[in-house]
């Protein structure tokens, strides 16, 4: 997992430093597709998000951004929440809506199916820019059960094999792609596991890698198979149950770090309130992006949305970049106080590609 840990960092930041000259290329790229869609009268402006921020929780978020881009572009802003990662990729891809919040693999399925899909921005890293624009995929274990892992000074993944093991979804890039693939990178390695792929960690079984597979649905829903004795082992990222647990001690994003569920956490860790987790495995993946159907939205929308997008408008609103010491439940977490959304173009996920095939 360390060799993963620095193929994909080595990835990201070589896809960070190359951005631009990206563009010259022939993949197509948001400017080259603006004018793309038709200038027929349009009053509403649809938005799908991931189930991880379609909880009741992040409503007051969500209408926050919605305000933003009905402001810029005086449309309507329609909110489409789902509870399954493929109805999200599909209503991007078929038209069925015009934006989509997602990770860098929904993003990928979702171009593939429809080249008029492209990245409109991207959430930066801390420095504010794509240098280092990651988050981190996490394997985790619940307290006590990480001595099982403990290999010299740090952590092995040995032992996760015939174990009860989560993943968000196979749609996930944090919590199905880049973890299968660290696991398959680690233990191919060994004889008897020359052959495994991806596909062999989708189902459990005797005979299988995992004795059983489940998936959350969601991150928060992947966490709470682990914390509730569903599973053995779970995948989940940083971010994305941030509003929920805090660092108990520790490195924050670095193996051997303790987890606790918040004491005011919201549903669905209503009932987890103080139960500790231990991460085992960290590995960064590149960060997610704001999709847009360039068939569906006008040029001039276009423009409106990424302007509006890039402005100190939207990076400067607490509701919607949240300072790090709010309270406020948020999507888009601030922690130097330079986090705001930035341009990238479609090959800038090709590490995300890369993981995939």
């Amino acid at each position: 997992m360390k060799k993963m840990f620095t193929f994909c960092l080595s990835l990201v930041l070589a896809a960070a430093v190359t951005g631009c000259a990206i563009n010259d290329s022939n993949t197509p790229t948001m400017d080259s597709k603006v004018g793309a869609a038709s200038e027929k009268a349009k009053d509403t402006i649809r938005m799908v998000w991931y189930p991880n921020e379609s909880g009741a929780d992040l409503k007051e978020a969500r209408d926050e951004f919605g305000k933003a881009i009905e402001k810029a572009t005086g449309k309507k802003v329609e909110h489409k929440t789902t509870t399954d990662y493929i109805i999200a990729i599909e209503s991007i891809a078929n038209g069925n809506a015009d934006l989509a919040y997602m990770g860098a693999q929904g993003y990928i399925e979702a171009h593939n199916k429809n080249k008029d899909v492209l990245p409109l921005a991207v959430v930066s890293g801390d420095s504010g820019t794509l240098d280092d624009a990651v988050y981190y995929s996490w394997l985790n274990v619940r307290k006590g059960d990480e001595v099982h892992y403990k290999k010299d000074d740090g952590f092995s993944i040995d032992n996760i094999v015939q174990k009860k093991f989560s993943f968000v979804s196979n749609s996930s890039t944090s919590g199905f792609v880049v973890p299968s693939s660290g696991i398959v990178s680690y233990f191919s390695k060994k004889n008897e596991y020359k052959k495994l792929t991806a596909e062999d960690l989708l189902e459990g079984g005797k005979d299988k890698f995992f004795s059983e597979v489940l998936y959350g649905g969601s991150h928060q829903g992947s966490a709470v198979n682990l914390l509730t004795g569903k599973a053995d082992v779970a995948a989940f990222c940083d971010f994305c149950i941030a509003n929920y647990v805090e660092l108990a001690s520790g490195d924050a994003n670095k193996p051997g770090a303790v987890y606790k569920v918040k004491q005011d956490a919201a549903e669905p860790f209503t009932t987890l309130k103080g139960k500790e987790f231990v991460l085992i495995s960290v590995t960064p993946v590149l960060n997610t992006p704001i999709a847009i159907n360039t068939k569906t939205v006008s040029e001039n929308d276009q423009k409106a949305l990424q302007e509006v997008l890039l402005s100190d408008e939207i990076t400067k609103n607490p509701k919607i970049f949240v300072p790090k010491d709010s309270k406020f439940l948020g999507i888009f977490k601030q922690k130097t106080g330079k986090e705001r959304f930035v341009k990238a173009d479609d090959a800038w996920f090709n590490p995300i590609r890369e993981l995939s095939k």
